[in-house]
């Protein structure tokens, strides 16, 4: 498999440093290429405003923490974009386990794909429980733990594991996007999910659904890869993931998570 990964790799990324600014920079040329793929971080937006609509609460900024090249306010221009690193078009360099925020003034925080690049996820809830108001939250897009979401991302990342057996929740990093285990998600909120309610009392996880634009996500290669499906046919490539959505919770490749502080 993983010859076949090297295969499709998008030439692009060839020697990019993946913890610095150029990543961001290629990722963006790449993701301007592929309408297809700017449609599956659209839907990715969509879900986050109407989860965020029906779970959470309270006052407060919206803000993306790890919004890379598609940040949520391409679709909702009052969300703050954030990343780790400086990037052409984000608003703010946070680091999600230390951040720059006031107390309570935050309502929502939505991470797309970032959370298991977290070194110290205690950190990071740590923080959520600080600047999220009574009634706000997190919501998390992350890797899936489903047999086919974990058959694929242990083969197709040189930079990042998935091991739903590590035994912590802290994974061995070396930088801000080497060394991180995709199933962080189902480590924490699923295997040891009694752990976390009972180290984080004030956070509960109120829902989690899966994805199910998975094969629109995977035929556009993503940011990484080669686009393997032809733009003219999204429209077929839409209509066959709806005839497959009962399969969901054995296909899809990434799952949400709904986060919710009490009041």
């Amino acid at each position: 498999m993983s010859w076949f990964a090297d295969l499709l790799r998008n030439p692009s990324i060839k020697n990019v440093d993946v913890d610095g600014e150029d990543r961001l920079r290629v990722h963006s040329s790449i993701l301007a290429q592929k309408p297809v793929l700017k449609e599956v971080f659209t839907t990715f937006h969509h879900t986050f405003e109407r989860l965020d609509k029906r779970f959470l609460s309270g006052t407060g900024a919206r803000v993306e923490i790890g919004a890379g090249v598609a940040p949520i306010r391409d679709s909702y221009p009052d969300v703050l974009a954030t990343d780790i690193v400086a990037g052409l078009g984000l608003d703010h360099v946070l680091d999600a386990e230390k951040m720059d925020l006031q107390d309570g003034s935050v309502r929502v925080l939505f991470g797309q794909n970032c959370f298991h690049h977290f070194p110290h996820p205690c950190l990071f809830f740590q923080e959520l429980e600080r600047v999220v108001t009574p009634g706000g939250g997190a919501i998390l897009l992350e890797p899936y733990h489903g047999p086919f979401a974990a058959f694929l991302f242990r083969r197709m990342f040189h930079t990042e594991g998935y091991d739903k057996k590590f035994p912590t929740w802290e994974t061995p990093t070396s930088g801000p996007m080497n060394g991180a285990n995709q199933a962080l998600s189902y480590i924490v909120f699923k295997r040891d999910r009694a752990e976390f309610e009972r180290r984080f009392p004030s956070l509960q996880v109120v829902h989690q659904e899966t994805c199910s634009n998975y094969l629109m996500y995977l035929f556009s290669g993503g940011l990484n890869f080669r686009q393997i499906w032809p733009d003219w046919a999204a429209h077929l490539l839409w209509l066959i993931q709806k005839l497959l959505s009962p399969l969901d919770r054995w296909l899809a490749l990434h799952h949400v998570i709904v986060i919710r502080k009490k009041v």
